[in-house]
């Protein structure tokens, strides 16, 4: 009786996934995915129910991102071991690639080898990114709440970042960019400013030498020193996912971006920041940059967002009725 109502009552299935209970967790993520009109209330409701001190107070949104090839899923498996270690539960949000038939992900089994599916406190969710620009999938944002929900970790890992793919520094607490040696992307990546993005900076596959320690000191180079003294300072660091090496030191990096937020009362501001740009980015998708100007433009919608009261799919749905609302009335 207790899992059909699990299965039909959004606000039950809030409770089990504040509970941590893996397949709440996945129903969960299933509905969130769910683009059918009646499913998309049923999905507003479940976000509602969602303890709010947790969404926007508790646990640590994390982003890892970086260019093709430079090892995020192999980095992110060390990471999961050295939070397990520690006793932290771990949520993974892996956008992939999407299937040009199907629009499925075409990688979507590799962090469940990687990550051990068997441990109950770590759970893996793939997602194709379905041609979104920015290396992010459209319901990431959402889904990444039901996570804050279930577990003290939620890890991010993006499709492989482009020049100015980087939505998911306006997602995340803490961004993570991953490096790797000699591929001539750090410059380039400097070039376009994304250095700027990141609040860690890692070369991963720091065993193959004297390549990663070239990489390593080009990153440390560009670090702009802060601007004031309680500013965060940028750390570069070398790690290397196949022999475990400065794993722990990332994690304590990482964490510590965490604990620098705290200090400040910054976390909770920021992902009510993370959810108006998630609300405007979906609007701009579906009524081009005259709709956010209809609306008074970014910035005001921006302003009146943050701090609003709502869920995203809420929120959303308000905007996108007074536009629809005023152009037919004009």
């Amino acid at each position: 009786m207790r899992a059909l109502r699990v299965l039909t009552d959004p606000e039950a299935l809030a409770k089990s996934v504040s509970e941590q209970d893996r397949s709440a967790v996945a129903k969960a993520l299933n509905l969130l995915d769910d683009k059918r009109s009646e499913a998309r209330q049923r999905a507003a409701r479940l976000l509602a129910a969602l303890p709010k001190q947790r969404l926007y107070s508790s646990g640590h949104l994390i982003g890892l991102t970086g260019p093709p090839g430079a090892g995020k899923s192999s980095l992110t498996a060390a990471l999961v071991r050295v939070w397990r270690k520690r006793g932290l539960t771990v949520g993974i949000l892996a956008v992939d690639p999407s299937s040009p038939i199907s629009g499925g992900a075409l990688l979507g089994d590799r962090l469940r080898m990687l990550s051990g599916g068997s441990d109950a406190s770590v759970f893996v969710r793939s997602l194709a990114c379905r041609g979104e620009f920015g290396g992010l999938s459209a319901e990431v944002w959402p889904m990444s709440l039901v996570m804050l929900a279930a577990f003290d970790i939620v890890l991010v890992e993006t499709v492989g970042v482009g020049q100015k793919e980087i939505d998911v520094s306006k997602l995340t607490d803490t961004t993570c960019f991953v490096a790797q040696p000699a591929s001539g992307d750090s410059i380039q990546f400097l070039k376009a400013g994304i250095m700027e993005v990141p609040h860690v900076l890692v070369v991963n596959k720091a065993d193959v030498g004297i390549a990663a320690r070239k990489t390593l000191s080009e990153l440390r180079a560009t670090l702009r020193p802060p601007s004031y003294a309680e500013d965060w300072q940028v750390p570069a660091l070398a790690a290397s996912a196949t022999i475990g090496t400065g794993i722990e030191e990332l994690a304590d990096s990482i964490e510590a971006h965490r604990a620098w937020l705290m200090a400040r009362g910054l976390l909770a501001s920021a992902r009510q920041r993370f959810q108006a740009e998630w609300i405007i980015k979906r609007l701009a998708e579906e009524f081009g940059r005259f709709g956010i100007e209809t609306l008074g433009g970014r910035s005001k919608v921006l302003s009146s967002l943050v701090g609003a009261q709502g869920t995203p799919f809420e929120q959303y749905e308000a905007l996108r009725h007074r536009l629809l609302a005023r152009w037919r009335d004009d």
